[in-house]
């Protein structure tokens, strides 16, 4: 289904700040459906003839729908659209006419001109129309809380037409909260409540206030629930600002141990203050799940902190019983298991630093990189490149990926571009000199770094996904792979280490061969959605 831009686009001439008004209003319009029990279609003009197109549609939540069937990307005219058509040419809401009838369900038409105000903050054109189309299948005798909820439905369409509804949306805030049903409070235009709906009756309750709220002045109210002042100041605030015509952010109130959510919205048809409407919800128990999980989540940032430090520790000793050993073997053997120590307390420092079990790989990858042509032992200078992204992984994933990773970034440098005096051999495991640095010089970014002309010693990690699978390859351009050489059958622990990790713990596949341009490739497909043991993708 096309999206309400895609359909304004390309059938109307609107402007992108009427479009985007539109959006707002589309993002905001749950609570003007909710309040006057009723479906709403937004309609904007196609052609000169009176042709009118749906881009958007929303169905209440506290009444049956007028539509079975779902109306955006209908375009109607004629007859059909005459209530559309005088509200849009006469900017007035269209109210008159008998009840029309969709199939079996008889409906009530209404028709609301959509208004976006000017920069100096003038009521502007007529943009598009609302329609409100009532199911009169269940008509009954209202209620205290149905005529209040149309008594405000009618205000807040009044103010669609004067172009001052919806109110600027504060960064940050969503709109899926509080809703109508989570509970209602009607002020006057001195900030008494004039009517509180159960639910929201219910709501203050839990926060300590077991009066009636009807005459009660919610600001002062709100400032002595607090548990905290300042929470009561703002919350008090925010209905004195709603009271003079503006549109205060969202506020909590925390008392005795509840939370409540608060949204105050001014109430002003036609311009003139006459009130507000406060929209409450109890969220004590999201709350507390909320705190739980940073406590859970806190804790696992902890877990992987100390297993870096853990990590670090090992590498230490290793690194101290290498200086401590003559044999020149074992010293390497030393040197190469601090290497890969390290690289693994990489991924645990970033998932220390995470707020859940996924890491931004790219920065992991750049400082594996970097150590690489520190640490191997090669008197040549070797460049480094990164094109594409590895993106977001998750921390099995990427704990292995990053040995495999050291392994062949070792083996490429060390291996394609040797001391001068080093006779050739097949590629295995390199033998660095230090652990992975904290720190140390990042890649240079491929989408702006291109090969160097001179064709200097290179080597080029890319990654891209496809399909869910992770494609990777290892390139450099040094001297190439001996005649003899055989992947499967190399007896190096590092190639071992390698395809042990790719076969086993990332279940998938690597290559070794010969660069088309010279060098060495390697090619690395990893799946990056796991099932769990019912079957089901774990990512």
């Amino acid at each position: 289904m096309s999206t309400l831009r895609d359909l304004a686009e390309e059938h109307t001439h609107l402007r992108p700040a009427d479009i985007d008004h539109l959006h707002r209003i589309a993002g905001d319009w749950q609570l003007l459906s909710d309040l006057s029990f009723a479906d709403l279609l937004l309609w904007v003009p196609v052609d000169a003839d009176g042709t009118f197109l749906c881009v958007a549609q929303v169905r209440p939540t506290t009444a049956p729908t007028a539509y079975q069937d779902d109306q955006v990307g209908r375009i109607i005219g004629g007859p059909e659209v005459a209530h559309l058509g005088v509200a849009y040419s006469q900017g007035r809401i269209w109210r008159e006419g008998d009840p029309v009838w969709y199939g079996d369900v008889p409906a009530r038409h209404e028709a609301i001109p959509v208004r976006l105000r000017t920069a100096e903050g003038e009521a502007g054109e007529v943009i598009a129309v609302v329609g409100r189309d009532t199911n009169l299948s269940t008509a009954r005798t209202p209620s205290q809380l149905e005529l209040n909820y149309l008594t405000t439905a009618d205000d807040l369409a009044q103010m669609i037409a004067d172009g001052t509804f919806p109110p600027p949306r504060h960064p940050g805030e969503t709109t899926s909260a509080p809703r109508v049903g989570d509970g209602l409070v009607r002020l006057d235009a001195g900030g008494k409540v004039t009517y509180a709906s159960p639910n929201a009756q219910s709501a203050y309750r839990r926060l300590g206030y077991a009066s009636h709220l009807v005459g009660e002045d919610l600001a002062g109210l709100h400032r002595r629930l607090a548990g905290d002042p300042l929470d009561g100041t703002e919350a008090s605030n925010g209905i004195l600002a709603a009271l003079r015509g503006e549109a205060p952010p969202r506020r909590e109130i925390d008392a005795r141990g509840a939370t409540m959510l608060t949204r105050a919205l001014p109430l002003m048809p036609a311009g003139v203050p006459i009130g507000a409407l406060v929209l409450v919800r109890d969220i004590t128990e999201v709350r507390r799940r909320d705190r739980a999980l940073i406590t859970k989540d806190a804790t696992i940032r902890e877990i992987h902190h100390r297993v870096k430090n853990n990590l670090q520790t090992v590498a230490a000793l290793l690194r101290l019983q290498a200086r401590r050993v003559a044999m020149p073997e074992a010293r390497v053997a030393l040197e190469e298991s601090v290497r890969r120590v390290a690289s693994i307390a990489l991924v645990h420092e970033t998932l220390s630093m995470s707020s859940d079990e996924a890491v931004e790989f790219d920065g992991i990858v750049d400082r594996v990189a970097s150590a690489a042509t520190e640490v191997a032992a090669t008197e040549v200078s070797v460049g480094m490149r990164r094109q594409g992204s590895f993106g977001v992984l998750p921390a099995e994933i990427a704990t292995s990926l990053v040995m495999v990773l050291n392994e062949l970034l070792l083996n490429a440098v060390e291996h394609g571009f040797p001391p001068a005096d080093e006779p050739e051999g097949a590629p295995g495991s390199g033998g660095g000199h230090h652990g992975v640095p904290a720190g140390g010089p990042e890649l240079v970014p491929a989408v702006v770094a291109e090969a160097d002309p001179a064709g200097r010693p290179e080597v080029v990690v890319t990654a891209h996904r496809f399909r869910k699978m992770l494609h990777v390859s290892v390139t450099d351009n040094g001297r190439g792979l001996p005649p003899e050489f055989d992947a499967e059958r190399g007896s190096k622990l590092g190639l071992q280490i390698v395809r042990a990790l790719v076969t086993g713990e990332l279940r998938g596949t690597i290559e070794l061969r010969a660069g088309a341009n010279g060098g060495t490739e390697a090619l690395l497909v990893v799946p990056l959605a796991r099932n769990a043991p019912d079957g089901r993708s774990q990512i």
